[in-house]
């Protein structure tokens, strides 16, 4: 598959609706369908996903690496966290890599929070560059994913393209290409 942005806009409008007329019926849309039937397949490489995500742990012991994969959404994901805090407190982060279920392209992205009374009150994402202390991590992670699933990254250009689909809670003009590839709501972290 080339990866243009007009190729992937094509892909994901199987996916993906420009309208809400199905979101009060009792029966999925076609695109729903079709993304409910492509996670019934892609369920099957979860065993590797698994072992994706111990292999990370093993190159990372410093870090807690866990699978925060949701089929509601369109990609296999893994979280690096933090254990040590290093940030002034009492900021965390976590370095999360996603593998799109709908096209052979990856992603690696951070998020750095602030704790309060045990509860996230801030959230950044950091889609594009990522600060010093997250690219290390960063850099293992893309390394798996490439030696183990053969994908390439998206370029993030190619990610904040505007795509004219509903994608979750997001709607256009604010829907982007890295929605529907992967998910519509990075900051959400277990």
């Amino acid at each position: 598959m080339q990866l243009t942005a007009e190729s992937l806009i094509g892909l994901v409008r199987n996916y993906y609706r420009a309208d809400r007329d199905f979101d009060l019926g009792l029966e999925n849309s076609p695109e729903a369908e079709r993304f409910l039937t492509l996670w019934v397949q892609e369920r099957e490489k979860m065993d590797q996903w698994d072992a994706f995500v111990d292999e990370v742990q093993a190159v990372l012991p410093r870090f807690m690496v866990s699978n925060i994969t949701s089929t509601c959404d369109a990609s296999f994901r893994c979280a690096v966290y933090s254990r040590a805090v290093n940030d002034p407190p009492p900021s965390r982060w976590v370095v999360v890599g996603c593998v799109s279920i709908l096209a052979p392209v990856y992603t690696v992205y951070g998020v750095r929070f602030r704790l309060q009374d045990k509860r996230r009150t801030t959230d950044q994402v950091f889609l594009d560059a990522l600060p010093p202390d997250l690219q290390a991590p960063a850099e293992v992670i893309s390394r798996t994913l490439e030696a183990t699933f053969g994908v390439t990254t998206l370029p993030h250009e190619l990610a904040r393209t505007p795509v004219p689909l509903i994608v979750e809670f997001k709607e256009p003009p604010h829907t982007t290409l890295f929605d529907a590839l992967f998910i519509s709501q990075p900051d959400s972290i277990p």
